[in-house]
């Protein structure tokens, strides 16, 4: 036995185990609490990806049918024909994939390389005409605002891609 259990008494002993036992509930309780931050965290990024998505299969029946997308005048008002539909809302579901990704990022649920890969790739697509001229459209409007100004900050600090004929 060891000299130091040697010299307690049983009622000390009962005191040391309940209060080792009272650590390992209280540890248990801060553990639970962070799982239970992070379920909620998790959860919250896959609602946010569920009602992006179901905004970008919108967009996509515009894609596809552009006539629909006449349904609401006020988004195509800046718009001369069938191709513009489809290039504006073409580059919308590019932004709504994005605007996935940032959001998982910003809420850690991505890791950075593969963000930093996405940010790469949008920047490339930021140069490009089609993709500016949908930026620039007054009717344009993502619904999370946060990511709207981001997104312009980025067409912004981009230069734009010159068209080669």
């Amino acid at each position: 036995m060891h000299p130091i259990l040697a010299t307690m008494t049983l009622p000390e002993v009962a005191i040391v185990v309940q209060s080792i036992t009272a650590i390992s509930v209280a540890g248990s309780l801060v553990f639970a609490a962070y799982q239970f931050r992070n379920l909620r965290r998790a959860q919250h990024v896959a609602n946010f990806t569920k009602m992006v998505e179901l905004q970008m299969h919108l967009r996509e029946m515009r894609v596809d049918d552009p006539h629909l997308a006449r349904t609401y005048s006020h988004d195509v008002e800046f718009l001369a024909g069938d191709k513009d539909v489809r290039e504006y809302f073409f580059n919308l579901m590019q932004l709504s994939v994005y605007e996935i990704v940032w959001f998982s990022y910003r809420e850690g649920q991505l890791p950075e390389s593969y963000y930093r890969s996405w940010e790469k790739r949008m920047r490339a697509i930021a140069a490009e005409p089609s993709f500016r001229r949908m930026v620039s459209n007054p009717s344009m409007k993502i619904h999370h605002d946060e990511f709207q100004e981001y997104i312009r900050e980025v067409v912004k600090d981009t230069p734009a891609r010159s068209i080669s004929n």
